[in-house]
């Protein structure tokens, strides 16, 4: 079915595309078109359904109206929620949110800023991938609206949204070790992106402080190979002349991998050992034992970054601000 414009709306009620296009933008009193013709043109206009192109308006006007959000794994609760929250802050901006998903490709963030540029988007809210620091500083240095979210890089002045990765994960190892715990692994992903990095400090100087360090309870897992990598990594840990008692998963998806194959292997948590996790999965709810994990505040990182976003839109060579966050730990047994 062919578009309904403008002038075939005024071709049917026999008035000129000016006086249509002046009522259908609510301008009828700057253009002195009386009240019947207003009332006349909008009952047509609904009732041949008539829809406005945003797009071509918004281009005329030097904008789009719309945010391009791409994000690393839209199949991640997480990555899934940080999108909800996102698209629901901008929609009270007026903004539509177009999402793509990389899958942590670098490959495929660089044809997401592409295929977002050529939709005119008006800024970018992106969780960039590993080796995506070209693409951000590309658009960064080309004054394009841009906002970092969950991940950032130091190097790059960028606007950006994260949490306090560090102090959250010190924070869940030492809930380990008020438990009794003092042989400790890790799991996290091998990434030389900062959140991963930060993690992994918080974990080494919350262990070394207690004097339980040790390197081969630190296990990196490959994104790409993250099925087999876990239970090598468990098996290995659980293996050790000074068995584990205690483990800190670096993400939800290594949690659940994670705890899935302690529990084929008769594991029982937490009375074998113990776990925490940095962010939630629902699959925690179906679980008889609370699991405890680090909880990071989603509805406020969607909205800063939005925020934060429409600044630059407004002001594109105004300051570009990074917020650090607090995250908390929920259902531990003990105090943070």
């Amino acid at each position: 079915m062919a578009r309904v414009s403008i002038k075939s709306i005024a071709e049917v009620l026999g008035v000129s595309t000016a006086t249509v296009s002046l009522v259908l933008n609510g301008k009828e009193k700057e253009g002195r078109v009386s009240k019947d013709v207003a009332e006349k043109i909008r009952l047509k206009a609904k009732e041949m359904h008539y829809e406005p192109n945003n797009l071509a308006r918004g281009l005329r006007m030097g904008c789009s109206q719309t945010i391009g959000l791409i994000v690393a794994d839209i199949s991640n609760l997480f990555f899934a929620n940080l999108a909800f929250h996102i698209q629901e802050h901008a929609e009270k901006y007026g903004y539509s949110v177009i999402i793509t998903n990389t899958n942590e490709s670098d490959l495929k963030l660089e044809k997401m800023v592409n295929v977002l540029k050529s939709r005119q988007v008006d800024g970018f809210i992106i969780v960039p991938t590993e080796h995506g620091m070209p693409y951000v500083e590309t658009l960064v240095k080309r004054n394009i609206p841009t906002v970092l979210v969950d991940r950032n890089f130091a190097e790059i002045k960028a606007g950006a949204v994260v949490v306090d990765n560090y102090h959250a994960s010190a924070k869940a190892v030492k809930s380990l070790i008020r438990q009794g715990c003092r042989n400790i692994g890790l799991i996290i992903y091998k990434s030389r992106l900062q959140h991963m990095r930060e993690r992994k400090r918080g974990y080494i100087d919350a262990i070394t402080e207690h004097g339980f360090y040790n390197p081969d309870f630190v296990k990196e897992i490959n994104y790409s190979t993250i099925s087999n990598d876990i239970p090598i990594a468990i098996e290995s840990l659980l293996l050790k002349e000074n068995r584990i008692d205690g483990i800190f998963f670096a993400t939800n998806t290594l949690s659940m991998l994670g705890i899935k194959q302690l529990m084929n292997m008769n594991r029982r948590i937490p009375e074998d050992l113990k776990v925490v996790c940095f962010d939630k999965s629902d699959a925690f709810d179906f679980m008889d034992i609370p699991i405890p994990y680090i909880f990071q505040p989603l509805p406020e990182m969607g909205r800063i970054a939005v925020e934060l976003l429409v600044e630059q839109i407004k002001e594109p060579s105004g300051e570009r601000k990074c917020v650090e966050l607090q995250a908390s730990l929920v259902n531990s047994p003990v105090n943070n």
